[in-house]
């Protein structure tokens, strides 16, 4: 059995090559503010694998995407064995462009911040009089740079991301950068009309596409996860404050609690984790993790 090695890492997951396509494995470690935490939260990488795969299926009227298969049958033997089931996917491989797709339909987190400092998120003036975690009249388009491991990603304006395309695609910025911009809004709300149907709040999230071999777009990377988004539950939802998260909420609220906390989580911070993973997967697909 030939053995595979990950020629990319990341703080939670592992690219592996497989020839004509790319595996890519979601693991179960959890990194939070840019450090990777000591403990594994058990089903996270197959629960964010599964939420992909039901994302990729629904969207592909929009946009093609990346997703091969999410069944390890379909992937070479190395792969059929505890560790890559549930939480690996064959996807296609594609050149990816280096911007950050970031759609927001609710006003919180860094663009909270930059809307109260002088009323505009990523230089996109807004209504006055927003108040924390309001949805905003429009979802609005906020690209990023993509920084290395360790780094932190940039806002850039929408112009900004039309001349990092055309240096990298001469002659092709502006159709690319439109593009990616009309992609990411149109997933953003035919997915967050949905998840409120289902009881979610999609705050706002990111998307990554990339170049196939005939030079068209397609979707890749991870889609509306919890660690790629910000999920809320709609019950008990209210401006005017922060709200609870289906994400690593817990995690981050017991690291900043514990300042001294040597990257190591206690258990029931874990169990929260991945009950509120599982939650929102339930919320969404309609049916229990696993089934």
């Amino acid at each position: 059995m030939q053995e595979y090695r990950p020629f990319k890492e990341g703080k939670v997951r592992e690219v592996y090559d497989n020839g004509e396509s790319l595996i890519m494995v979601a693991t179960d470690r959890i990194s939070a503010f840019d450090n990777i935490l000591k403990n594994q939260i058990t089903q996270k990488g197959a629960i964010l694998t599964q939420m992909s795969k039901f994302w990729f299926d629904f969207t592909k009227d929009i946009v093609p995407n990346h997703m091969i298969s999410v069944d390890t049958a379909d992937m070479p033997e190395f792969f059929r064995k505890d560790g890559f089931q549930g939480n690996s996917m064959m996807c296609k491989k594609l050149e990816m462009l280096p911007i950050e797709c970031i759609v927001r339909g609710y006003i919180t987190g860094s663009g909270l911040a930059s809307y109260q400092e002088n009323g505009t998120v990523c230089g996109i003036k807004l209504p006055e009089g927003l108040v924390e975690s309001d949805k905003l009249p429009e979802p609005i388009y906020t690209p990023s740079t993509k920084a290395e491991i360790g780094l932190h990603d940039e806002n850039i304006s929408f112009a900004q991301s039309v001349d990092v395309l055309e240096k990298a695609y001469p002659g092709k910025g502006e159709a690319y950068a439109q593009k990616i911009k009309e992609y990411t809004i149109a997933l953003y709300k035919k997915c967050a009309e949905y998840a409120l149907g289902r009881g979610i709040i999609i705050a706002d999230t990111k998307f990554e596409f990339g170049l196939d071999e005939n030079g068209d777009i397609v979707l890749g990377d991870e889609m509306l996860t919890p660690d790629s988004s910000r999920f809320w539950p709609l019950e008990g939802y209210e401006p005017g404050k922060s709200q609870p998260s289906f994400d690593k909420q817990f995690v981050r609220d017991w690291l900043k609690a514990n300042p001294d906390n040597d990257l190591l989580l206690p258990e029931e911070v874990v169990k929260k984790t991945v009950d509120k993973y599982k939650e929102a997967f339930e919320l969404l697909t309609g049916k229990p993790f696993g089934q």
